[in-house]
């Protein structure tokens, strides 16, 4: 596993941090995922590639980035 962190936008409520914590673990059941709101940082301890997460969450309707 190693620490992926992401950037999202467009999350507006607790509903949206569901639904890309669900995208998070679609791709890796085991995942840890922490979600901040406010800031659309999202962090999370994968065995998923970085790029497979942001082309699932940005495919759902949010744009996301690997954080630099």
């Amino acid at each position: 596993m190693s620490k992926v962190v992401l950037n999202v936008t467009g999350m507006t409520c607790q509903g949206c941090v569901n639904s890309v914590e669900r995208l998070i673990k679609r791709a890796d059941p085991q995942a840890q995922v922490a979600i901040d709101l406010k800031s659309g940082r999202v962090e999370a301890n994968t065995s998923a590639a970085a790029d497979a997460l942001t082309k699932a969450i940005s495919a759902a309707g949010y744009e996301a980035k690997v954080a630099a």
